[in-house]
């Protein structure tokens, strides 16, 4: 019988070092202690000699050795772990990259095969390695995370604990040793673990937690079916009609909710279920735009009944409180229906409902006032039928009214009325229904020719006559209006729909909506324009009053007042369309545009200021990384040379011409390491600020690669040359050619293992010479290849000791500063090879 799927515990830490591998190992113990069977699958201690301790005691399964070019690394050993079977499995690291050649790419998937053997598994995480959270974490940091775990795996844990710290308590802890090692203490305080960062770090932590917490509420109220409101968490949910009075109760309830932290607040409009509402779209975009930007939502649900439908979604999204506008209706309407305020806060239950006042409160509803139903045609056809038909079916009768009852005349005046409802509409065939019964009255009705009726009975036919013929006359109509309605609703969402597609598709916003709105309605032109200075009250015909900001067509509208139509946006801003003027209902949809045509400028803005500081963070960026990488990487080579010549001018110490030697020797290193990461730092200042001073002339490479070497001082036994005298000249400034060929061999020589010489060949191609720098060193991944020549990178945040990576930044600036270029390759069987590739001082092809 197969054993049920284990169960996955993970703990979420909100940084580095808050704990989560020491809160996994802890409940191992209490695990143990209880009986259960559990053993540790792999546990990253990284130094941490408390974490180590805590390990102590518990059975391990040995981890697998995995050899990759030439290396030995140890992996989770799944098939060990699932062959031991136990109850539990400690297992560090979800979002851990295995080895390449491992049967799976990341632990996540070890662990999931561990689980289906169902085998219970506990691990851990940090917020930064969240696939949806990485590129936030990476805007904050600034230090990218190359492992990531898709958010679902985690998700779809059991159980999901967060390993919390404050920023300050984590900060001390890694200022005792208690997290990284004590060289690399001062770059992590300086660089990732700022206050800052943490405090960031921690806030993500704890939303998407929350989050999680959400929708687990949200499932188990579904679950057990509970209606009612668990005020778990403030949501407030306002209702809007589209009505002018909707900014106010927008307002209104930003406030309310801004009382407790963190509460939500959620706006909703209610559209009919038949589609016809009467909602203005242009200010309900207004209104949209306004909730978003007071941090809100925005929703539309459609529903027959208001109350019910505002009250189901305030109960599905858990809502605690109900903004409404007080009522519109008058008086008289009350008597008639206690209206959506009072029937939901009969209803509301344990949902609070504020009825908010607002100066359009009992002003009577706000109805859009109705086109005609029929076309022009239609109408006059009507009114002749109504006129002219009547007459001529009466002098037809008439000659046989003496054999006629007044039901069949009834009847066929009854036809003649429908036809010309169906015709003309209402008002005609209610014209010809009056009509009509003027001349029963008068020519079918005893005593004929007067009109007066002598039998009661007949009083009462003629009348239900004219009632069903003006029901008939009203229904029609209505079904010609609601015919409209729907025709221009279709057409309307269809303008919309293709708008919307239309800047999805990724073209630019704003023209790209006036050239839409221009060809839709047949415009000349369609300009937006914005005031320039305070308002006037002559201003809408006055062109230096106003600024064009975009236009589509031609040619463009100066000022409002030469538009065939304008619609004003806000206070400053006015949609000018000139080529004709556009009826009631156009207008809606005209500005609907307007209000999206705002949003798409003030994006576009933002946009531009974004632009605009991002060199100026940049900029920012590079200060914080170069002062944070002096404060460690000068102070390394000053500490060793002052201490070098410190001992050799003390008289304590008797020293020997050996010890004199070495202490002289080490002082000189010191300071060579220390005059070149000056110059470093200067020419990198001087290449980013355009002033960096190049002299191209003939470099021979058989002259400057021996120096390169030479200055490369007690490393320059570790590096083989192979240049051949035939090489043609290179164009080049020399003594900048030495300081990239130096930075790239110490880089080289650093990252190759001991025995192991870094080679520099050189070889001509065409009217370019390639000089190559080959190591055998672990090499970069193909996706890093670029990330390595950023200014103080170093691929992590694991080695803060061994310089501040402006090495292979300033080489390929200089290179191209040459018209050269600086690639990395893939060394064949391990290693990275750096190609540096110049002009020929000739240029010319062999």
């Amino acid at each position: 019988m197969s054993r049920a799927r284990g169960r996955l515990r993970v703990y979420l830490g909100a940084a580095p070092g808050v704990g989560k591998t020491f809160a996994m190992l802890d409940e191992g113990h209490r695990r143990l202690a209880r009986g259960t069977d559990v053993v540790v699958g792999l546990v990253e201690a990284h130094g941490r000699p408390r974490t180590a301790e805590l390990a102590d005691g518990m059975e391990v399964v040995p981890r697998r050795t995995v050899i990759y070019r030439e290396t030995a690394f140890t992996e989770l050993d799944v098939d060990a772990v699932i062959a031991r079977g136990p109850k539990v499995a400690l297992i560090d690291e979800l979002a851990h990259t295995n080895v390449p050649g491992s049967r799976n790419a990341k632990r996540w998937q070890d662990i999931e095969e561990i689980l289906d053997a169902g085998i219970d598994v506990v691990s851990t995480v940090n917020i930064q390695h969240l696939e949806s959270l990485n590129d936030v974490v990476r805007q904050i940091t600034e230090v990218p995370q190359r492992e990531t775990v898709p958010d679902e795996v985690v998700r779809r844990a059991d159980a999901v604990q967060l390993v919390d710290m404050p920023p300050d308590g984590l900060r001390r802890r890694m200022a005792h040793g208690n997290i990284y090692a004590p060289e690399k203490v001062d770059a992590a305080l300086s660089n990732y673990f700022r206050v800052g960062n943490l405090t960031a770090l921690r806030e993500l932590a704890l939303l998407w937690v929350a989050g999680e917490v959400d929708e687990q509420l949200d499932q188990y109220r579904a679950e057990h079916g509970i209606e009612g409101t668990w005020e778990a968490r403030e949501r407030v949910v306002v209702a809007l009609t589209g009505g002018p009075e909707g900014d106010t109760l927008i307002r209104r309830a930003a406030r309310i909710a801004a009382r407790t932290k963190g509460a939500d607040l959620l706006a909703v409009h209610v559209t009919l279920s038949d589609g016809l509402g009467g909602a203005d779209p242009a200010r309900l975009a207004r209104q949209r735009a306004l909730v978003e930007n007071l941090g809100g939502t925005y929703h539309q649900v459609v529903g027959e009944n208001v109350p019910r439908a505002l009250l189901d979604f305030a109960g599905g999204v858990n809502a605690t409180q109900l903004v409404l506008g007080a009522s519109r209706r008058g008086r008289l309407a009350h008597l008639f229906s206690r209206g959506v305020g009072l029937t939901a806060t009969a209803l509301s239950g344990s949902i609070d409902v504020h009825m908010i006042p607002h100066a359009e409160a009992g002003k009577g509803a706000r109805r859009i006032r109705p086109g005609a139903a029929l076309t022009r045609t239609r109408r006059l056809a009507g009114w002749a039928m109504a006129l002219l038909g009547i007459p001529v079916l009466t002098a037809a009768l008439v000659p046989f009214r003496a054999d006629l009852t007044l039901p069949n005349g009834i009847l066929l005046f009854l036809l003649m009325v429908v036809g010309v409802a169906l015709a003309g509409g209402m008002w005609p065939a209610v014209t010809a229904a009056v009509a009509g019964f003027l001349l029963l009255n008068y020519f079918f009705t005893p005593p004929f020719d007067r009109f007066t009726v002598s039998d009661p009975h007949n009083l009462l036919a003629l009348s239900v006559y004219v009632l069903v013929a003006v029901m008939v006359s009203a229904v029609v109509d209505l079904a010609a209006r609601r015919t409209r309605e729907a025709a221009r609703a279709s057409a309307d969402a269809e303008v919309l729909s293709t708008l919307a597609g239309h800047v999805l598709r990724g073209e630019s916003a704003l023209p790209s909506l006036l050239a839409r709105l221009r060809e839709t309605f047949a415009l000349t032109s369609v300009t937006l324009l914005e005031r320039v200075g305070e308002p006037a009250p002559d201003d809408q015909s006055e062109p230096g009053a106003w600024r064009i900001v975009a236009t589509s067509g031609g040619p463009p509208c100066g000022c409002p007042g030469a538009a065939d139509t304008d619609v004003v946006i806000d206070g400053s801003l006015v949609l000018a369309a000139c080529g004709r003027l556009l009826e009631a209902s156009d207008r809606r949809v005209l500005e609907a545009f307007a209000a999206e045509a705002a949003v798409a400028l003030r994006q576009e803005r933002l946009r531009r200021e974004a632009d605009l500081a991002g060199p100026l963070a940049e900029a920012d960026r590079m200060r914080t990384a170069l002062l944070a990488a002096v404060s460690h990487d000068l102070r390394t080579p000053l500490a060793s040379a002052r201490l070098a010549v410190e001992s050799l001018r003390g008289t304590e110490i008797e020293w020997s011409a050996e010890d004199r030697a070495e202490l002289l020797a080490t002082a000189d290193e010191s300071l060579i390491k220390l005059d070149r990461l000056v110059a470093n730092l200067l020419d990198m200042s001087r290449l980013q600020a355009g002033v960096l001073g190049l002299t191209l002339q003939p470099v021979a490479l058989e002259e400057v690669i021996p120096r390169s070497i030479d200055d490369l001082g007690p490393l320059r036994d570790r590096v083989e040359g192979d240049v051949s005298v035939d090489l043609p000249e290179i164009l080049a400034d020399s003594a900048l050619l030495e300081r990239i060929l130096v930075n790239v061999m110490s880089n080289a020589v650093r990252y190759s293992p001991a025995g192991k010489k870094v080679l520099i060949t050189a070889s001509r191609h065409g009217d370019h010479v390639e000089i190559r720098v080959v190591d055998r060193g672990p090499g970069i991944p193909a996706e890093a290849h670029d990330r390595v020549f950023m200014p103080f990178q170093r691929l992590g945040d694991r080695d803060n000791h061994t310089g501040v990576g402006l090495g292979l930044a300033l080489s390929r600036g200089l290179a191209e500063a040459m018209g050269g270029t600086l690639t990395p390759e893939e060394t064949p069987g391990g290693g990275l090879t750096m190609v540096l590739t110049l002009p020929t001082s000739s240029g010319a092809r062999p």
